[in-house]
């Protein structure tokens, strides 16, 4: 009688495989990580992060050395702009002047190429 149970035993299927433990514990890890994907998302009050048909652009570290741009298009992939030091140069040509207000508001005015070729 004893052999017979413990042949039982080892006969039976989920007895024998010591791995079957370790894909129920990876699926509840993978909807641990997505749920906290989501509460981060949330947390951070950008759920359109999460949305494919919306445009954002995040600026990190505003004024700072190491500012960062991310900006999300419809369409197209994430675009990460690191800012750097260098300046920009080339040719072209003036389109108008901006100013700085006293509020600290920037007001751009651009030429009226029509009226400065009939005053010349």
């Amino acid at each position: 009688m004893k052999r017979k149970s413990r042949r039982r035993l080892i006969d039976n299927e989920d007895e024998q495989n010591p791995l079957t433990g370790v894909a129920n514990l990876f699926d509840i890890a993978m909807v641990f990580s997505v749920a906290l994907l989501v509460a981060l998302v949330m947390s951070y009050q950008l759920p359109e992060l999460l949305d494919p048909n919306e445009d954002i652009t995040i600026v990190k570290n505003p004024g700072q050395q190491d500012m960062k741009i991310i900006i999300k298009d419809e369409g197209k992939p994430i675009e990460v702009l690191n800012m750097t030091d260098e300046v920009g140069g080339g040719t072209g040509e003036a389109l108008g002047t901006a100013y700085r207000l006293a509020d600290g508001r920037v007001i751009y005015v651009p030429e009226d190429t029509a009226d400065a070729s009939e005053t010349n």
